[in-house]
């Protein structure tokens, strides 16, 4: 029997950890990402070269590669000098680097690819360095994706300052995959930055996959302040197209007292809550709901079992 087709959208540490437990299962796997972050070192090197976000890419090639360790501590290693590699790190400066050289993003991860070794495909959502946008309530339009995150205002839609051009491979794998997941993540600066496409809407709509998102434990500040899970799903659904969001994943395991009053005090981040009423008007949008214990707590940063939730997955893909 052939593995099913996996597509992953997303950015950040959302993507890749989910990514780290999903390539121990049979799968086939692709994951695509967003190219609009431009904060830090990503964009220094997107004002400097003129290309796509290399960051999230790096942290998903991590995340997907069967390497030794110490590697993945070389390609994760930031730089810390009073020169201009200050807050670069090595990994964003050999994508920059194998961008040039091949002539596109692309090709580069392919190469990279070659070498780490990956259980799985890494496709950029486009080549074109573009800019997010975001509308917020107040009528302002802000201008970048951190600035978006940083203004503290709640955002009504984000969307792109120059119409991108999606890439062909991406297109491809959308339509013949067998579950297309929105991953972990930031939800207006990560997640959805991939769904403003008439092309990737549609070729959604042409697939035959059902559609996943795994939910975020914590809100997030600047973007989904009070937000329950359903409010996160009710936002997917407005930019997808015809088929909507089929499942859920969430987690109903309890996070230690201490660690949710640290996220509250220094980070204004709450625990998002699954509850009879949660269940309920997840049922009534027409969700399979998953959850489980997802939590795990590493130096007092709270993150998904990846294990945990690729086994949740694979259960319901093949099931």
């Amino acid at each position: 029997m052939k593995n099913k087709k996996v597509v992953v959208l997303g950015g950040g540490t959302g993507l890749s950890t989910l990514l780290r437990g999903l390539k121990n299962f049979p799968l086939n796997i692709t994951a695509v990402v967003s190219v609009s972050d431009d904060g830090k070192s990503t964009g220094r090197l997107r004002k400097e070269f003129n290309i796509p976000a290399v960051g999230d890419v790096r942290r998903v090639l991590v995340s997907l590669a069967e390497i030794e360790p110490l590697v993945e501590k070389v390609l994760n290693y930031r730089f810390n000098t009073n020169s201009e590699l200050n807050g670069h790190t090595v990994g964003n400066l050999l994508l920059t680097a194998i961008t040039n050289i091949t002539g596109n993003m692309s090709d580069g991860i392919e190469q990279i690819g070659k070498v780490l070794n990956l259980k799985g495909k890494v496709l950029p959502l486009t080549e074109d360095n573009v800019t997010l946008m975001g509308k917020m309530e107040d009528g302002t339009v802000i201008e970048g994706e951190h600035n978006i995150t940083e203004a503290e205002k709640k955002i009504i839609e984000v969307f792109y300052k120059e119409k991108p051009i999606i890439c062909e491979s991406v297109i491809k794998e959308l339509k013949e995959a067998d579950l297309i997941i929105f991953s972990m993540g930031s939800l207006y600066t990560s997640i959805i930055p991939n769904l403003i496409s008439k092309e990737v809407i549609k070729a959604i709509d042409e697939s035959k996959a059902k559609i996943m998102y795994t939910c975020n434990m914590m809100t997030q500040p600047g973007e989904t302040e009070g937000y329950t899970i359903s409010d996160h799903i009710q936002v997917l659904n407005e930019y997808l197209g015809n088929k909507k969001i089929n499942a859920v994943v969430v987690n109903s395991g309890k996070i230690d007292k201490d660690i949710i009053e640290k996220y509250s005090s220094l980070e204004q981040k709450d625990q998002i809550i699954i509850n009879e009423e949660q269940r309920k008007e997840l049922r009534e949008l027409g969700l399979q709901i998953i959850e489980n214990n997802y939590v795990l707590v590493e130096d007092e940063v709270i993150r998904h079992n990846s294990i945990k939730l690729a086994t949740d997955i694979f259960t319901y893909i093949i099931g």
